[in-house]
């Protein structure tokens, strides 16, 4: 998959425990689906700037909705919690956790 960085990060995730994380340098990103850990790697060092110690993935599933009368599906997507060296930062995230 040859793409730009920008099509590989998509946006970052934003929840009480991605908080927690970037207390531990560990900050959260939904990735495009087929993005591998090399080249979600190499996306965050061109995008931030940062030197990237450890890539995890993880393959989010849909789960069951309902509204109203009607049933459905939320969809499923690919996450990265990806660790940056000590010391690190990446500032796009330092606003919400303010």
């Amino acid at each position: 998959m040859k793409e730009m960085p920008q099509d590989i990060i998509l946006r970052p995730v934003i929840t009480e425990k991605s908080s927690r994380l970037m207390e531990q340098n560990k900050y959260t990103f939904e990735v495009h689906p087929r993005a591998n850990k090399i080249e979600v790697r190499n996306a965050v060092t061109t995008l931030f700037k940062v030197k990237v110690v450890k890539v995890s993935t993880i393959y989010v599933r849909s789960k069951p909705k309902k509204m109203g009368a009607f049933l459905g599906k939320s969809r499923a997507w690919k996450k990265a919690v990806v660790t940056v060296a000590a010391g690190e930062r990446i500032e796009f995230f330092e606003g919400a956790n303010a």
